[in-house]
């Protein structure tokens, strides 16, 4: 079974009342889509990061989003994730306030996930950075997941 990492984007949209902008409402349908029919094909994980983000807030929502990620299993952030996400901070490619953003990235990549689900386009889902961040994984000895949305992973083909 395939490996995906959930970053938070996507436990966000999932508990989230539907917006009245019409860019993330859809955003939100395809997620809510994508954990109707495709979420038990896949092996979903999150990690003590997602954990921390969705626990800020609304008192209210931060129940909503705890609710789903208390079934998921976590990855561990332990020092050689934390030295991954450095290093992606170190060579510039993710500026210092991205710096959870950097630690997502290093999760999946230390466990070897096969995707990190995310609607974070501009430092997670941002061709030009995953350019440079697969890099400098292949330079520490890692492979960087694919980093898609999930719209992405939606599948085409009606038998799956």
């Amino acid at each position: 079974m395939e490996t995906v990492y959930l970053e938070t984007t996507i436990i966000s949209y999932l508990a989230s009342e539907p917006s009245r902008d019409l860019i993330v409402a859809g955003h939100q349908q395809i997620t809510h889509e994508w954990w109707a029919r495709r979420r038990a094909l896949f092996a979903c994980s999150i990690s003590q990061e997602v954990v921390d983000e969705i626990s800020r807030g609304d008192p209210a929502q931060v129940a909503r989003r705890l609710a789903i990620a208390q079934a998921l299993p976590k990855l561990p952030v332990g020092p050689v994730v934390s030295e991954l996400a450095a290093e992606f901070l170190r060579a510039g490619i993710l500026p210092q306030h991205a710096a959870s953003d950097a630690v997502h990235l290093a999760v999946a990549a230390v466990a070897n996930t096969d995707y990190v689900l995310t609607w974070n386009c501009r430092h997670i889902a941002n061709a030009q950075l995953l350019k440079q961040l697969d890099r400098v994984c292949a330079r520490s000895g890692y492979r960087l997941p694919a980093v898609c949305t999930p719209e992405e992973l939606l599948g085409g083909n009606a038998n799956v």
